[in-house]
């Protein structure tokens, strides 16, 4: 097997597991979001940490936790992506998996805007377009509905901002994720066991329930491995096209399987969308090829 194929393989694997992650949480439905992402939290740490030893990467993490400054900045990036996972747990099981995917789809135009603002990276003029297409689509939404999106803006945004913040950090994706979560770790587990001694936690006394919670930090791991081995063999274009496999499974998951409401109006909204999408990744080949 090419090194190009595997990477394509990584990736399609990486892209379809958080395609169908609404899947995963809708199986914990009966829990509430707190306690879902605090599993998520805690069980993350553990398969991550033993995903270290198993790479024999301790000295790294280390290194990440000696550098006071890094570690400061990690524990921001900590709190975003918390959020994030938090609002995405939320929005699937309130049944807004629509939402979510047009949050995705919009997320790497956001990520243009932040690098010309804060990073005085450059637009191109097919960037500013699928931006203005993806703004439209979104003040579509809030003049037809009179509010805008705010499942899809805040997993954007909060996405965003999250990778904003580890490319400012000197830390690999694994081992930072695990200094992320292990810093989210205590609280997490504090409320837990609040939840199992105060409040009749289903986790231990209902099996599927316990299963599908500790489950939580492989399908959280996982794919970051697997997207972390596509990177290293695909070039960046390649990436960012396959990126939007992801939110359209959710948003076919989101429309057939769930039957959730999407009508005319959600229609303009979404091809306002695609078409940015479409003119960002036409960008991002043309880029590529030069």
């Amino acid at each position: 097997m090419t090194r190009q194929l595997s990477g394509v393989l990584f990736a399609i694997a990486a892209f379809l597991a958080w395609g169908f992650l609404p899947a995963y949480w809708k199986q914990l439905q009966a829990v509430s979001h707190l306690e879902v992402l605090c599993h998520r939290i805690v069980w993350s740490s553990i398969f991550l940490a033993m995903i270290i030893s198993l790479q024999k990467r301790w000295p790294e993490v280390r290194d990440i936790v000696r550098d006071y400054g890094n570690l400061a900045k990690l524990c921001g990036s900590g709190l975003l992506i918390g959020a994030n996972w938090y609002i995405y747990i939320w929005a699937v099981n309130s049944n807004h998996v629509v939402e979510t995917s047009l949050g995705y789809y919009i997320n790497p135009m956001v990520n243009v805007a932040i690098g010309f603002l804060l990073l005085r990276e450059k637009f191109s003029r097919l960037q500013s377009l699928a931006l203005l297409f993806a703004v439209a689509g979104v003040a579509y939404s809030l003049i037809i509905y009179g509010k805008p999106p705010l499942f899809a803006l805040s997993l954007a945004f909060s996405f965003a901002f999250y990778g904003y913040a580890r490319k400012k950090i000197s830390a690999a994706p694994i081992p930072g994720l695990l200094v992320e979560t292990c810093i989210l770790f205590l609280p997490a587990f504090v409320y837990l066991i609040y939840r199992q001694v105060f409040e009749a936690s289903l986790f231990g006394h209902q099996l599927a329930i316990t299963l599908w919670m500790i489950g939580c930090g492989i399908v959280t791991s996982l794919p970051l491995l697997w997207f972390a081995a596509a990177t290293k063999a695909l070039n960046l274009s390649t990436i960012g096209i396959l990126q939007y496999l992801a939110p359209t499974i959710a948003f076919v998951l989101g429309v057939f399987v769930y039957q959730e409401p999407f009508d005319r109006h959600n229609v303009v909204t979404f091809i306002l969308i695609w078409v940015g999408v479409v003119i960002f990744c036409t960008d991002t080949v043309r880029r590529s090829r030069r």
